[in-house]
């Protein structure tokens, strides 16, 4: 059977690819960054409560569900201890920190146990300063195997009686916000085929444990990428790169594969988040409140949407009514007409306002930009000379362009991956999520195989291009609510510690425990 045909790709599909990875992607022309007032909305504190309880209405009548892409692996958050144990970055100062603060990660008690059944105690090789070999138990086969694991099944916090993985914090999160009336809690991962197994089997240990702690009935969802979504790879002289069996090799499309995976999901309000963005239960309090804002936040635009839709198809508009139109869409949806709309026919004028109005809404939650890598909120200019609000990342900007360079750098805030969505129209059918992506936002990376330069496709990032053509608003939100967790070092800042080990970080404490 013809390889494409097997994925579920279309031989067009492929040739398009093709001239992708030959041409080069286009870059999005950055109009200017989105601040304060121009695309970044901020909630006033009197109306938070408010905001608050309209999601909490929303939410008991069982239409919210939270969507988290999980099968990312681990491998990328040890980058450093790999290369510890290639003896390229260690010295007498990291070795002594690593071994005062191995016991505040919350796998150390799973490490001690794992190395003392092979006959290893631990407190000899600290004391040995025996980093490699203890980092070999941790990320290697013969001991908790992090390296190959997904982040989704790495123990992040400490808790009395059981620490928590990743996926294990967002049960506990989605406990908070996202149950219903009849306390069904409601959350769907992505996981990669490899990883299905062990991220199932955790799933079945845990998911009673907390159903109980909560008091909730979870439904857990689990998808993985789909074949048609993957791309095809090149060489440097843009040739398709076969496998060890000859044929022609295709790889996953990155994140924006997992538009397939949200377009088949059936609910009203759908909150999409990081897998490694999470905190301990004491400082939940804020990210719960937040999500709850937000949720509120869009469920009131889309109230308004489905106002001015009706009255749209309602019958004449007239100037007073169409006025307070356009003032919503560009002041609370942040839209751009075109310059010559004001010439438009008032019927011409009623059926662009009805097909801009008429997609899928997503409130972004952004925080102040401190340096984190990553994208960011920006105004981005069409083909048809209008702006639009976009999640932009640095590989789809002409960084080489001073002009586009400047924008970048000039951002004020920082998109954390904080989403709540709604696609469902005003007479509550679905959209096709397909029909408002930008296939041309592709990313073109270079990977190796084989010891091999290649050059792989990845499709527009599920928050990035394959989301361009919705409503987009963006929402200040606190950085507290931002806890990203991309190396292993990173469990040791304060959000992710108990508060009685924040003080104890670079004291020899292990031998306690």
């Amino acid at each position: 059977m013809n390889i494409f045909l097997a994925k579920g790709i279309e031989t067009a599909e492929v040739l398009r690819q093709l001239e992708i990875l030959r041409e080069g992607a286009l870059p999005l022309k950055l109009a200017k960054p989105a601040r304060v007032g121009d695309g970044i909305a901020q909630i006033a504190p009197d109306k938070m409560n408010a905001y608050a309880s309209l999601y909490n209405e929303v939410a008991e009548g069982g239409r919210v569900l939270k969507f988290v892409p999980a099968s990312g692996a681990a491998s990328r958050m040890f980058k450093n201890w790999y290369l510890y144990q290639q003896g390229k970055s260690i010295s007498d100062g990291l070795a002594v920190k690593f071994c005062h603060d191995i016991g505040n990660f919350a796998f150390y008690d799973d490490l001690k146990r794992i190395m003392a059944l092979d006959g290893r105690d631990i407190r000899s090789y600290l004391h040995s300063k025996r980093c490699t070999d203890i980092i070999e138990y941790i990320i290697g086969t013969k001991g908790l195997n992090y390296g190959w694991l997904p982040k989704a099944l790495i123990k992040f916090h400490v808790y009395p009686g059981r620490n928590r993985t990743a996926m294990e914090e967002h049960l506990v999160e989605a406990a908070h916000y996202a149950r219903d009336a009849r306390n069904i809690c409601r959350i769907h991962f992505t996981v990669s085929e490899e990883h299905e197994s062990c991220f199932r089997k955790l799933l079945l240990e845990v998911k009673s444990y907390y159903e109980h702690l909560f008091g909730v009935s979870y439904e857990v969802g689990i998808t993985k990428q789909l074949p048609s979504t993957e791309t095809i790879a090149v060489d440097m002289n843009n040739r398709p790169v076969r496998n060890s069996g000859g044929k022609i090799m295709f790889r996953p499309g990155g994140h924006g594969a997992l538009l397939a995976n949200v377009n088949a999901l059936d609910a009203d309000i759908i909150f999409i988040k990081n897998i490694d963005n999470v905190v301990p239960d004491r400082l939940k309090d804020i990210t719960v409140l937040y999500k709850k804002i937000l949720g509120g936040y869009l469920i009131r635009l889309r109230d308004e949407i489905f106002h001015n839709i009706n009255l749209l198809l309602g019958g004449e508009v007239d100037d007073e009514v169409l006025s307070k139109i356009i003032c919503f869409c560009q002041e609370k949806l942040f839209l751009s007409f075109p310059h010559e709309f004001s010439s438009y026919s008032a019927s011409a004028k009623n059926d662009y306002i009805f097909s801009r109005l008429s997609r899928p809404i997503r409130v972004c939650g952004v925080v102040k930009n401190e340096g984190q890598p990553g994208g960011g909120p920006f105004w981005v200019q069409g083909e048809d000379g209008t702006c639009s609000l976009q999640i932009v990342e640095k590989d789809q900007v002409d960084i080489n362009s001073e002009q586009q360079g400047d924008i970048w750098k000039s951002a004020s805030h920082f998109n954390p991956v904080d989403l709540v969505c709604s696609f469902k129209n005003y007479q509550g059918e679905k959209f096709d999520l397909n029909v408002y992506a930008n296939k041309g936002a592709v990313f073109i990376s270079r990977k190796s195989y084989n010891g091999d330069e290649i050059k792989v496709l990845e499709l527009p990032g599920l928050w990035n291009g394959s989301m361009a053509l919705w409503n987009t608003v963006f929402v200040e939100v606190p950085t507290q609510t931002f806890n990203p967790v991309k190396s292993i070092e990173d469990l040791l800042r304060e959000s992710h510690l108990p508060s009685d080990q924040i003080p104890n970080l670079g004291i020899p404490h292990f031998f306690s425990r």
